[in-house]
């Protein structure tokens, strides 16, 4: 599979690419990652496509574990093998591994201070708008296209998890296949 990748890309990163990369996403992450993770693959480095992102995001939204982790070993993995994808794991959880201790730590002592609730209370805004900028961004290649399936299945989808509240695993597990389908009776 690392040949597939090196082939579309012909500056496949190398071991120390990742590891920087997703180290300045977790660095520049507050609020969540994937989108600086989205738009250093994707748009700075071009290692993806918008639709490639999708696809391997996809995967990780089934797989157990935070999402942007389990997006930094498949791609890592992808182009360098599970080497990349430990390194870019190292990458992505390092820093904030050191970060929380130190902020756990003052927390403990600082938490109840009045300045520092109204300072939370401004990066949770912030990480509330980030969420919402990837997905517009994300939604952008499925409502792009000619097809109705993408546009149709995002309602759905919709619908029955925001609206009529049916629990996630339930929705996935009966609308996955649906979706799954549509795509290979109805292809491109």
């Amino acid at each position: 599979m690392v040949e597939d990748v090196a082939d579309k890309n012909p500056q496949t990163p190398t071991l120390s690419d990742l590891f920087f990369s997703f180290l300045k996403v977790s660095l520049s992450g507050f609020g969540g990652t994937l989108p600086w993770a989205r738009r250093m693959v994707v748009e700075q480095k071009r290692w993806m496509t918008a639709a490639e992102f999708n696809e391997a995001f996809s995967l990780c939204q089934f797989l157990p574990g935070p999402n942007v982790i389990n997006f930094a070993m498949i791609f890592g993995s992808r182009v360098r093998g599970i080497t990349g994808g430990i390194v870019a794991v190292v990458g992505l959880v390092g820093p904030p591994i050191v970060t929380m201790l130190i902020l756990g730590a003052l927390y403990q002592r600082y938490g109840e201070l009045e300045e520092l609730q109204r300072i939370l209370g401004g990066v949770s805004a912030s990480a509330a708008g980030l969420i919402v900028a990837i997905a517009v961004q994300m939604a952008q290649p499925v409502f792009g296209t000619a097809s109705w399936r993408g546009p149709l299945v995002v309602a759905v989808v919709f619908l029955a998890v925001g609206v009529f509240r049916v629990p996630l695993l339930w929705a996935l597990v009966v609308l996955a296949p649906i979706s799954i389908a549509l795509a290979w009776r109805w292809p491109r």
